[in-house]
């Protein structure tokens, strides 16, 4: 290569750099201009497939895209973290901005289905005061349902306590759903109560197996009046396993398998006193008399 084709050369490479830097100075021009005319970009969650109405909102449904300050919609929600768990109060559009107008809370209006979790049931058992620890019960509590039934016919009729349940969620109390708003609204649009201690419901909601559900609906259909709830810790989820208690067990102390209702577990039995051996009677000599 002579000479006057590498002076070419080098003039062609710094024409090809110079372009490049007045096409990247242009660019950030344009947008600086459409920065100033539009805003700065930010980022704002939409829908990454059609979602339908009254549907629960996942996070694989959405993703976030950066729009400029001027095309994002007011109400537009940023953080997708805010519209996961939520309910679609319309059809949201592939591609369509989540604004929060479009959006609703599980609770009463969006019904109690989409708290029940696949394969379960949702049963509601009608309380009072008695059978449901004072209404003390809340969403999202833990509890045992336990029935009190006669059983057998005529004179070996008895009556039998049996714990039919054990760590059973609340779904709902009346109508106050799990993941609802604690609060009801006036006409005014005031809040006028808190729903935190609210005990005037009559029902209490739970989430049971199909199985579970039909015997629930047997009882209740023929004893309403005889299942109560019992309130467990939130973190004891062990199910031990318990006998029926009657009232001749309770009398005695004992139940009809056996087991002590009355003993404490964390009491320790006494235990038994040994018996001590009495030592052998030594033989009594005989001697040159006749016993009488």
């Amino acid at each position: 290569m002579n000479r006057n084709e590498t002076r070419t050369l080098w003039l062609s490479v710094f024409a090809a750099l110079f372009a490049v830097l007045l096409l990247y100075s242009h660019s950030q021009e344009k947008q600086s201009e459409l920065q100033r005319k539009f805003g700065a970009e930010e980022g704002v969650v939409i829908a990454k497939e059609t979602i339908p109405e009254m549907q629960t909102i996942v996070d694989s449904m959405l993703e976030i895209v950066k729009k400029p300050k001027e095309y994002i919609e007011p109400g537009a929600i940023p953080n997708p973290e805010l519209v996961i768990g939520q309910v679609a109060a319309a059809p949201i559009k592939k591609g369509e901005q989540i604004i929060d107008t479009k959006l609703l809370k599980p609770g009463p209006f969006t019904g109690i289905s989409l708290q029940v979790s696949p394969g379960k049931r949702a049963v509601s058992i009608p309380v009072d005061d008695t059978r449901a620890v004072s209404k003390l019960i809340k969403p999202g509590d833990r509890i045992d349902i336990v029935a009190a039934l006669d059983v057998g016919k005529g004179a070996a009729q008895r009556r039998e306590v049996k714990t039919l349940l054990q760590d059973v969620s609340v779904l709902a109390t009346g109508l106050r759903v799990y993941n609802n708003i604690p609060r009801v609204m006036s006409d005014d649009n005031k809040y006028l109560d808190s729903l935190t201690g609210d005990t005037k419901f009559g029902t209490v909601t739970v989430e049971v197996e199909p199985k579970d559900a039909q015997e629930l609906i047997l009882i209740l259909s023929t004893s309403p009046g005889s299942i109560f709830l019992t309130v467990r810790n939130p973190n004891d989820r062990l199910r031990p396993a318990l006998a029926s208690a009657t009232l001749e067990g309770v009398i005695s102390g004992r139940s009809e398998y056996g087991s002590d209702f009355r003993q404490p577990a964390s009491m320790p039995v006494a235990p038994t006193p040994a018996v001590r051996p009495q030592p052998a009677t030594p033989p009594r000599k005989k001697g040159p008399y006749i016993d009488l």
